[in-house]
């Protein structure tokens, strides 16, 4: 089985994780697992934007949940989860407003050309993705729980097992823009890695 999906997923309301286009006419809502948290550690309250011209994943599930900011806030996301992932022309930015001096941008870039990154058990936190994908073999409403394609929910997210989820043995994404909260991986190998920090506001999109 093939799915193909064009369009974005946007926050409305604490009680709705997402609504992504699966096909030309169907649609499904992830809802938040109560009192689950997405990441193992406090997310900072700044948001990283990200850019990838192709992400080639393999062993695909997506869920969701809550990460809390140091402090205590809760933010709702997205999980999407690779047990192996390989992504052309990563861009990352992430914006830190500094008291007295203004705003400060960190960009980073890799997998450019030939290289690519590398990930393996990759986690993203998100709450905004707009991309062009492709799903193959894809099960809607499984569990998260009881995904037994991608990686399995992360270590933390026990509350979250019964949430609704979507599974699939592969996924393809093109022309990815995304906001997220937090990124982990069991390895992430960033290929031509180059790092600028400068003042302002220069982000990847």
């Amino acid at each position: 089985m093939e799915s193909v999906a064009r369009g974005g997923t946007r926050w409305k309301r604490f009680a709705v994780v997402m609504v992504p286009s699966v096909a030309a006419t169907a649609a499904v809502g992830l809802a938040i697992g109560q009192g689950a948290l997405a990441a193992s550690f406090s997310v900072s309250g700044q948001q990283a934007k990200v850019a990838v011209d192709k992400l080639d994943g393999s062993g695909f599930v997506q869920y969701g949940a809550i990460d809390t900011q140091r402090g205590g806030k809760k933010v709702p996301v997205a999980v999407s989860a690779f047990k192996t992932a390989e992504l052309t022309n990563l861009c990352q930015s992430v914006v830190v407003p500094v008291p007295g001096f203004g705003d400060v941008s960190l960009l980073l870039r890799a997998g450019q050309g030939s290289k690519k990154v590398e990930a393996q058990n990759l986690y993203i936190d998100l709450d905004q993705l707009d991309a062009d994908a492709t799903f193959r073999n894809i099960n809607i409403g499984v569990a998260a729980g009881d995904s037994n394609k991608g990686p399995g929910i992360k270590p933390g997210d026990d509350a979250g097992a019964g949430s609704f989820a979507q599974e699939a043995d592969s996924a393809t994404l093109l022309n990815v823009r995304q906001t997220s909260w937090a990124t982990s991986a069991g390895t992430f190998k960033l290929s031509g890695l180059k790092m600028n920090v400068s003042k302002g506001k220069n982000e990847c999109f």
